[in-house]
């Protein structure tokens, strides 16, 4: 399994309209074709993160790939107001990842 990390920004308050868009889009095929097994968001001081676990390790690879599908292009748009980039150079989802430096599972 590979994992994806997404950080941003996100007015606390956004958050239930945030988690209904996400339900809309995870009930259409576009994550299950994107390789999407789990998809956590995450929410603390201000700060939002959107964890994503593939399959395999094409998980970045598979979001950059969706990237022109007007599902992705629909939910990018509506995310627009409640999530602000963490970094202002941001122009990719790539971009938003975090880097992993440590992993051990059991």
């Amino acid at each position: 399994m590979h994992s994806t990390l997404i950080v941003a920004r996100m007015n606390p308050e956004s958050a239930q309209q945030v988690a209904e868009l996400f339900r809309d889009f995870d009930g259409s095929e576009l994550p299950h074709r994107m390789g999407t097994l789990r998809r956590q968001l995450f929410m603390y001081k201000g700060l939002y993160f959107h964890l994503q676990d593939f399959a395999d390790d094409q998980g970045g690879a598979s979001i950059e790939a969706a990237k022109t599908d007007p599902r992705f292009v629909q939910i990018s748009s509506d995310l627009k107001p409640f999530i602000e980039a963490y970094d202002p150079a941001w122009k990719t989802p790539s971009d938003a990842m975090a880097q992993r430096f440590y992993s051990w599972s059991a």
